[in-house]
């Protein structure tokens, strides 16, 4: 359609239905003028509020289920003129600190001047009763601030930036956003949570940056890099990264190479020589021309990877701080004290524990893991070792404290992490004050926080690193257990025998045989209560109904478990029908169908809604993977409140973006948490991701009771598939060479 075929009229915000922050899609119903009924208005709008006047350009449609819609091409939003319209405007949550009953209050008092009295004479709010000083200052901010925010989304708007990007990147830059736009719009890549560089440079674009720009090369190449660390890997190959970088730059060899070796210069990045053929000296210059063998790091992997390997043989070659432990009388003591027997397999790795600096303890579940770390642990104290126990969790911390009787910390909450000071607090510097660490999940640890902690190890003391190798690896980049293991540079011990109190356990002995690659046993028997459940269902419209039920209605019932505290949806992925976000909406709507609520990002938080944090926040210390439940939420102050293990954690609205419900996760976010029931759909429609330690995880977090629900044929796919995506990492070659 043409701009000469396009409406043109204005009206007044009434109420907004629905905005999507991401991309600023909205629906709202808007009074225009010469009209009886509110029209409805559907598209993209900059931080919409009730009681601002909208012009539009656009056209009408019908739509078969909401009737008629007007759909924006254009628009411009300005402040409303109308006492009736101020109100609605200050009231709607665009100011923190006014809501609906003091925005009432204010236009009451100055009516057709309220908004002229908040840009020039603002202390004048003092008299409105309730309104005092501190108050002003934070209207006083929240004016000012959503002032220059609409100067940047206007900008921003030109160059095709949604809503959600723009906030994010005035939080980022205050007022310079402008500038630092203009002058690199690469630096968003890097700088802003959820830019990346396409949206970079989409934006570059319109200002004017050319395709072949080095400025775009090397945000390019940084890009990648940053990408491929997502997906797991520590380093590219040098040949792999070029032709990664063409594919996404569109541009000749040359210019990507070039690119490398510019952010190579700058430090950004480490090339480096593969360790097969490497001597001492294995870096390179980022201007040479070597062979084809070369391993392209982000610096901070590069770093981490080789000191890693270094601290380590270091720790593992140290004199111990404790007085010698006699091994053999160890055992003995120790099980007399612990009324207990020891495995064959148990008794080495307390000797080995008695003996070597550094261990690490491997097995799946059942196998006794938490006995043998019980025993070492009464070792350890019966000779005053200072002992400190660690886990990647919150979650797995608390499980480990329960299990053994002393305290555990999260890595994070251990190393002291500060956001002010910039990092961790404990570190070669400022070490631990332990004689023994021994840290649980190990499997979960990436190579970036591995290097820190064991930075913070004092070289004297024994360190146990204790997990299940076959679990899925860490979210973030690297393979550190497996690696360790694999090097055969510290002693291992692998438990394979299941106890028999575990083997009373279906969930236990189905673990296993997943793990060996054979199909679990799935018979259930209607009378009698079992701890694991095949449902078959071949069509994943039906898996998600049958899901429902069984969260509302059939588990609640039959074993007595919380829908919302005991019952956690398992998934292997984000998207499709029973999918984490698709079953999070129909989950949401079964378990917590209130009408009140907040919406951002296109989620609709309510009350009581189960929720997880989806990204480290050090000041509030929140982590990656922490679930609660939301218990308020103040309009006026524009704040949810999220209980999280019994800690009540405060958001601003602009914070939500690091929140997702939680009525259903995806496998890897629930590493090192354990459900008392997990209900995990399993179907073709994820044949990507269906692997064998993909299975093995999601069902070893089901602590009481799993229920699968799926096909056949997509269970033996999983079971079936042991082939693992496959991480660039060089820390086994690292650990050999400094071994």
């Amino acid at each position: 359609m043409t701009s000469e075929n396009l409406i043109d009229f204005q009206g007044q915000i009434e109420r907004i239905t629905y905005t999507n922050e991401e991309n600023g899609y909205t629906i709202a119903r808007v009074k225009v003028y010469g009209r009886r009924e509110l029209v409805t208005v559907i598209g993209s709008l900059f931080h919409p509020a009730p009681g601002e006047i909208i012009r539009m350009k656009g056209r009408w449609s019908n739509h078969p289920q909401y009737g008629e819609q007007f759909k924006i091409v254009s628009c411009q939003c300005t402040t409303p003129a109308s006492v009736y319209g101020m109100e609605k405007y200050l009231g709607s949550g665009l100011i923190k600190g006014v809501g609906p009953v003091m925005a009432r209050r204010i236009v009451r008092k100055f009516k057709e001047e309220t908004l002229n009295v908040i840009e020039h004479d603002i202390d004048k709010l003092s008299l409105v009763p309730g309104i005092g000083g501190k108050r002003i200052e934070m209207i006083k901010k929240a004016w000012e601030e959503q002032k220059e925010i609409r100067q940047v989304m206007l900008f921003l708007q030109s160059h095709d930036v949604t809503p959600g990007y723009a906030a994010r990147i005035f939080r980022q830059y205050g007022n310079d956003s402008i500038r630092v736009v203009k002058e690199n719009p690469y630096r968003l890549a890097t700088d802003v949570a959820g830019i990346g560089f396409i949206t970079a440079d989409r934006i570059a674009e319109k200002l004017g940056f050319a395709r072949d720009s080095a400025l775009r090369a090397e945000a390019g190449i940084l890009y990648v890099l940053s990408e491929l660390a997502d997906e797991g890997h520590v380093y590219y190959p040098y040949e792999a990264l070029i032709a990664e970088g063409r594919k996404i730059l569109e541009v000749e060899r040359e210019i990507v190479a070039e690119a490398i070796n510019a952010v190579g210069r700058d430090r950004r990045i480490v090339i480096e020589a593969c360790l097969e053929r490497m001597g001492k000296d294995s870096s390179i210059n980022a201007g040479e021309t070597v062979d084809t063998g070369r391993a392209v790091y982000l610096a901070p992997f590069y770093i981490s990877e080789t000191n890693i390997a270094v601290r380590l043989a270091s720790l593992a070659r140290a004199p111990e701080i404790i007085r010698k432990i006699d091994a053999q009388k160890a055992v003995q003591w120790v099980q007399e004290k612990l009324h207990i027997t020891l495995a064959d397999k148990q008794i080495e790795a307390v000797r080995c524990a008695a003996r070597q600096k550094v261990m690490v303890i491997t097995g799946g579940p059942g196998t006794g893991k938490t006995t043998i770390i019980k025993a070492i642990l009464r070792i350890f104290s019966a000779v005053r070792a200072k002992i400190m126990l660690a886990a990647p969790t919150g979650r797995a911390a608390k499980r480990m404290s329960e299990a053994t009787g002393y305290e555990a910390k999260t890595i994070h909450r251990m190393l002291e992490y500060s956001m002010q000071k910039s990092g961790f607090q404990k570190n070669d510097q400022s070490p631990l004050n332990c004689h023994l660490l021994v840290v649980d999940e190990a499997s979960m640890i990436d190579t970036i926080l591995m290097h820190h902690l064991l930075k913070a190890v004092p070289v004297r003391a024994t360190l146990i690193l204790v997990g299940d190798v076959n679990q899925l690896p860490s979210v973030g980049a690297g393979n550190v257990l497996k690696d360790i293991i694999d090097s055969g540079t510290v002693p291992v011990v692998e438990l394979t025998e299941i106890f028999r109190q575990a083997r009373d356990s279906s969930i236990i002995v189905n673990a296993h045989k997943i793990n060996e690659g054979t199909i679990p046993y799935l018979k259930s028997s209607p009378e009698k209560l079992q701890d694991f459940y095949f449902i078959p269902e071949e069509e994943p419209e039906k898996v998600l109904a049958l899901i429902i039920t069984l969260v509302r209605e059939r588990i609640p019932k039959r074993f007595h478990f919380d829908p919302f505290d005991d019952i956690q949806v398992l998934t292997p992925m984000h998207r499709g029908t029973v999918g984490a976000e698709n079953l999070n909406m129909a989950l949401q709507k079964a378990l917590n169908p209130r009408d009140d609520g907040i919406i951002r990002g296109g989620r609709n938080f309510r009350i009581g809604d189960k929720v997880m944090q989806i990204r480290n926040n050090y000041n509030k210390d929140v982590y990656n993977g922490d679930i609660g439940r939301i218990t308020g939420i103040d309009e006026e102050a524009q704040e949810v409140t999220v209980t999280i293990d019994e800690r009540q954690v405060t958001y601003d609205y602009g914070e939500l973006d690091e929140l997702v419900h939680a009525y259903a996760v995806s496998v890897h976010k629930s590493q090192g948490s354990e459900y008392p029931a997990a209900v995990i759909p399993i179907v073709t429609q994820h044949y990507m991701l269906l692997q064998r330690n993909l299975l093995y995880t999601a069902v070893t977090r089901g602590r009481k009771l799993v229920v699968l629900v799926g096909s056949k044929r997509a269970l033996a796919i999983a079971v079936k598939n042991n082939k693992t995506h496959r991480r660039y990492t060089l820390l086994k070659q690292r650990l050999i060479a400094n071994f």
